[in-house]
């Protein structure tokens, strides 16, 4: 076989999936139908641990030209503002860059490594054998067959590979609320120089990067740092019609739900531009991530609301804990039952951002009635231990994967470790320098390292960046638990 994985899509899961089978010393190959870069305005940014996850592998600063991120001072969950910065532990850290420079930065991190990336090809067709997956792909020259010993579907809710896999998408449609969304001009006028919002005449100031809600919809004002100003309005009462959506309809729903005019214009610049309208959404979980040979990724597993920017930490994040485990299956040395453990911890993560973009879309509902839900749920919020456990809700950091080890740390999200694992490698953090020994056996797949944290020994870390066990100062490791960990995540000695 010329590959060892195809990944179906080449949007940000599949090439960072692709990026990471790549660090693991695996064959990936990407199918795209996309022949170039996508002229749809998706995302704008990434939000969460994803963030944190990206600074490990060298990428973050790629993409904002920093050195490490900090967590924000303040961040919304349905249109509540929220003092982050109040936190002793805030874990929020954000991002603002448009998915196409996400898309094409990946693309070019997994050309370095070596993908091959094969735009204009579309998968028909599947049939698992015993040892390997056999692609049916339609490309400019023609069909052919690709044999793999995995395939990957990165392909989007629509997906492809999951509707030839048969695997079910349960879940609910709802067609209530309309949203619009478009990249508009603004009069510098209305921009506010204190805040950095929407100041407008006989309304009132419309912060920067946080929902309204009035209780006829939602509108949010986005001045983005490239220069692109987004503006967005949905609204249960005003059905979108059969026309075209232009900024024109965005105006008069803008006017709407304010309950005054709001002077936006088209975009000045270079594209793509955002203009976008959707009826309502879907919330959907895959009954299964895995087939046989056949796994999901991303959207191809769950699709949700957009509100609040979950999706590309869900799916990022997807990404690197599968493909780790896929490629210790590929090369031979994964412990039985370590590429079933990708659901298992994944799976949770959707069902955590399902539940929670409902519950906002609910708060941010139109009606006297929501409005009082609402004053309700701003008092909880003025609770130190509420905000913090919206916090870590936002940030994908309120659960914690089962490791089946004791310890605060264990099955969350390390903290930071510097640069030790850019090549994608599980670390042992060993502050002890006694423990280089114990993980010897296991040095083709784990890398001991010295890296000061506070309270902490030493640590095993996987290379998703999730911890596996660890030991405090103060005490002797448990050097027996650690054996067992590395066993249990990186197969025999």
């Amino acid at each position: 076989m010329e590959f060892d994985v195809v990944i179906c899509g080449g949007g940000p899961n599949g090439l960072m999936t692709a990026c990471e089978l790549a660090l693991a010393g695996v064959r990936p190959v990407v199918i795209e139908p996309r022949t170039g870069p996508s002229t749809e305005q998706r995302a704008n940014g990434m939000v969460g641990q994803v963030v944190r996850l990206l600074d490990r592998r060298g990428l973050y600063e790629r993409l904002s030209g920093g050195a490490h991120p900090a967590p924000v001072e303040h961040f919304m969950f349905a249109a509540f503002p929220l003092p982050f910065g109040r936190l002793e532990h805030n874990p929020v850290h954000t991002i603002l860059v448009p998915q196409q420079r996400i898309e094409a930065m990946l693309a070019e991190r997994a050309r370095e490594l070596g993908v091959e990336i094969r735009g204009g090809h579309t998968l028909t067709g599947l049939a698992q054998k015993d040892d390997m997956v056999v692609a049916e792909i339609n490309g400019p020259d023609g069909s052919y067959s690709l044999e793999s010993a995995f395939l990957i579907g990165a392909d989007g809710g629509r997906s492809v590979t999951r509707k030839l896999s048969g695997i079910d998408f349960p879940g609910v449609t709802t067609d209530k609320t309309v949203s619009r969304a478009a990249h508009v001009s603004v009069p510098d006028s209305l921009r506010d120089p204190i805040s950095g919002g929407l100041r407008i005449p006989a309304y009132g100031v419309i912060p920067p990067f946080l929902h309204h809600r009035t209780e006829r919809g939602l509108v949010s004002f986005a001045p983005f740092p490239d220069g692109r100003t987004l503006i967005s309005a949905s609204t249960t009462s005003r059905p979108a019609g059969e026309e075209p959506f232009s900024v024109d309809e965005l105006r008069d729903v803008l006017e709407y739900v304010l309950g005054v005019p709001v002077p936006i214009g088209p975009p000045a610049g270079d594209g793509p531009h955002m203009l976008r309208r959707t009826v309502g959404g879907n919330t959907r979980i895959a009954d299964r991530y895995r087939d046989g040979r056949v796994l999901l990724v991303g959207d191809a597993a769950h699709v949700h609301s957009a509100i609040g920017g979950p999706g590309l930490n869900l799916g990022l994040q997807d990404a690197v804990n599968l493909a780790w485990k896929l490629a210790a299956t590929v090369r031979g040395w994964a412990p039985d039952g370590l590429l079933d453990t990708y659901e298992i911890e994944r799976r949770p993560a959707a069902e955590r951002v399902t539940m929670q973009t409902q519950a906002q879309s609910v708060l941010v509902g139109p009606g006297p009635e929501v409005t009082a839900l609402r004053v309700l749920f701003g008092e909880l919020l003025e609770e130190p231990a509420v905000l913090q456990r919206v916090a870590d809700l936002i940030a994908g950091a309120d659960f914690r994967y089962d490791m089946g080890a004791p310890g605060p740390w264990v099955g969350r999200f390390s903290p930071d470790l510097g640069d030790v694992q850019r090549q994608g490698r599980a670390v042992l953090v060993d502050n002890t320098g006694r423990l280089a020994g114990v993980a010897a056996p296991w040095s083709d797949r784990v890398d001991v390292v010295g890296v000061p944290v506070d309270g902490v020994a030493a640590m095993l870390v996987r290379p998703d960046g999730y911890v596996a066990w660890a030991a405090a100062t103060g005490g002797e490791p448990d050097v027996a638990a650690l054996e067992t960990a590395l066993t249990r995540w990186f197969g025999a000695a």
